[in-house]
């Protein structure tokens, strides 16, 4: 049984993962991983299957509520419930008014990441760096992949959520930005903030298909091959900056919405070549991103601290 403080740390590293989501870049399974829930968010998930069902009716919600780890999912799920619905709207509205100050702050998150995440890889051998560095490319690689024309239709929508939530629970790779690559990212943020139920039922069901079947891949991984997938994990966080870096120009008319608005294909430029590179608002945005992955960590570690003697008195 987790008490009331742990509760709300779980229940704000799900607001933080929440947030992290919403952005086409970011992935929660970042804020998981430094925050030091991830391998028992990954056990939790892959414990989900239907016999828990039977444990429901035969045994009763205590044993069921255990037996799905409730007292740690329940809290994380609220956290990221109440950031998306509360954050859409008000990220949607800074990626199309102040996208400098939006990616500068998420570079700065992703940037501290990786050397946080690297310094749990606990040995730098030859498969642990050849992991990291397949791990960069192949995340490299999906940031300049063109986003295909939108679509509305629900089974698309189902398919997408099964691959965007794989992406969402890796660290470095955005399951939002799968969303954009596939042409689902206005649908689903639309529909998230219309309150649209089908829309938003049938995202979820592909979101859970995906979710417990790649769950247990990773768990595997993990118990077997813990350093080098941490390694690859790492290799994905850092070939993920290139998506964040704050300056952008369009270079090609993608498609043009039905309201007027258009979608553009970017490049990444110099901010140096521009007369107004916004730099105190974006080093200040910067250090606030580093700010908060430095202080998740710290929180981490004396949260596990405590739990060690309070277990040891």
């Amino acid at each position: 049984m987790k008490g009331r403080t742990e509760q709300i740390s779980l229940l704000l590293k799900g607001i933080a993962m929440g947030a992290a989501d919403v952005v086409p870049g970011v992935s929660g399974g970042t804020i998981a991983f430094i925050s030091g829930i991830y391998e028992e968010l990954l056990g939790t998930i892959s414990s989900i299957k239907p016999s828990l069902l039977q444990t429901l009716f035969k045994d009763g919600i205590r044993a069921f509520w255990k037996e799905i780890n409730g007292a740690f999912l329940a809290p994380l799920l609220c956290g990221i419930a109440i950031s998306v619905l509360s954050l859409a709207k008000g990220i949607s509205w800074m990626l199309e008014n102040e996208p400098v100050l939006l990616w500068s702050f998420f570079f700065g998150l992703v940037l501290a990441s990786i050397f946080l995440v690297g310094k749990q890889v606990k040995r730098w051998n030859v498969a642990s760096i050849v992991a990291f560095i397949l791990g960069a490319g192949f995340a490299f690689w999906i940031t300049l992949l063109p986003p295909l024309a939108p679509s509305t239709s629900m089974w698309f929508l189902f398919i997408s959520g099964a691959i965007a939530i794989c992406a969402m629970i890796l660290p470095g790779i955005s399951g939002s930005f799968i969303l954009l690559i596939l042409g689902s990212y206005k649908v689903v943020i639309n529909a998230v903030k219309g309150l649209e139920i089908k829309e938003i039922l049938i995202f979820g069901a592909g979101c859970i298909v995906g979710l417990l079947s790649f769950s247990r891949l990773l768990k595997w991984l993990f118990a077997k091959y813990q350093n080098t997938t941490i390694a690859i994990l790492t290799g994905f966080l850092l070939g993920s900056l290139n998506k964040l870096w704050p300056w952008k120009e369009n270079t090609l008319l993608l498609y043009t919405h039905s309201d007027g608005k258009q979608d553009f294909l970017q490049e990444n430029i110099s901010p140096f070549s521009l007369d107004n590179a916004q730099w105190s608002g974006t080093i200040g945005f910067f250090i606030l991103g580093i700010f908060i992955i430095v202080a998740l960590e710290f929180w981490s570690r004396r949260n596990q601290k405590a739990q060690g003697l309070q277990e040891n008195a």
